[in-house]
């Protein structure tokens, strides 16, 4: 897959392109599926597909106060959309300046100089530009000007036993209520944060159950205080089943600013400060709670692991 910084260039001298846009935050299965069409019209057609998006979340920029939390980082982001098989990604900064660029600009810049755009591929809602000015009308004008076709797609598409077509907005109310099994069926993929394992105040080790604290960007939308099954990437690709604690620890803190993640790994003894960590959430195992004291806690922590064994196992 080609990464394309420069919108400046154009990214597929003598070719077009068939492309789509969006934020893609999550690379969820309604993106994927658009995706996938994008690659199939380039098949047919004999161009180039590609993927349009941005180097942060647009709201946050636009709407600061009420942007969405994130479900992938960028470099987890870009993995996925490597993964779909797309030919390029072009990545346009999202500053203030960008903000204010008109709908019309936008299209010559990046769609025309730099993409030789043949069809372009977006959701029936879709807006774009400055103030949100643009949408599927003006795309058609501007194409008819340029030389390119303008597909909508409908609804994206929904899961079993979901009531609401996927999207990320979906996927965070899955994760907000613990639902981490909804929301890795929308996803097609195991929701996962990353982060940088640090010192914390050691207690899960006096207590017998040693963890990795894993520093997650506030950035991050991380699924709802609680305990979890699921794995522990090291950054060799080493993987480990682990039962994973979120939360704000009840019974040692009255009240903490901010929840911890924290991973203890199945049959693991090590080091694992100053790592780069991946921790994949698989199942929702209880809510968090405040325990009567430490035995009490140590009980339920012994529950927690043997479930998380038997879970993982399967």
């Amino acid at each position: 897959m080609q990464t394309v910084n420069d919108q400046t260039v154009l990214a597929f001298p003598g070719e077009r392109t068939v492309i789509t846009i969006g934020a893609y935050d999550g690379v969820h299965l309604g993106h994927q599926a658009v995706i996938s069409h994008v690659r199939q019209r380039a098949l047919e057609l004999g161009a180039r597909s590609a993927v349009v998006t941005f180097d942060r979340h647009p709201a946050s920029v636009v709407r600061p106060e009420s942007a969405p939390l994130l479900l992938t980082g960028p470099e987890q982001k870009m993995e996925l959309l490597e993964a779909t098989g797309v030919d390029a990604v072009v990545v346009v900064p999202f500053n203030a300046d960008q903000a204010r660029e008109s709908p019309e600009s936008f299209v010559q810049r990046v769609l025309v100089e730099c993409l030789a755009t043949k069809v372009v591929v977006v959701g029936e809602d879709f807006h774009f530009g400055r103030h949100r000015d643009g949408n599927v009308n003006l795309l058609r004008k501007l194409g008819a000007e340029h030389d390119f076709e303008v597909e909508p797609l409908g609804l994206l598409p929904r899961v079993d036993g979901v009531d609401e077509p996927v999207s990320s907005t979906a996927i965070r109310r899955a994760l907000a209520g613990g639902d981490v099994t909804r929301a890795n069926e929308m996803l097609g993929h195991t929701f996962e944060a990353r982060g940088l394992v640090v010192t914390g105040d050691q207690r899960g080790r006096l207590l017998g159950f040693p963890t990795a604290n894993v520093e997650v960007s506030n950035s991050i939308s991380l699924p709802a205080d609680g305990v979890y099954a699921g794995w522990y990437e090291r950054a060799s690709g080493e993987s480990h089943a682990c039962a994973i604690n979120l939360g704000r620890r009840p019974t040692f803190y009255e009240h903490a600013d901010s929840s911890l993640l924290e991973a203890h790994l199945l049959d693991f003894e090590g080091d694992l400060y100053g790592e780069r960590a991946r921790v994949r959430f698989t199942h929702f195992l209880r809510s968090e709670r405040k325990f009567d004291g430490i035995e009490s806690l140590k009980e339920q922590l012994d529950l927690d692991i043997s479930h998380a064994r038997g879970l993982l196992s399967n």
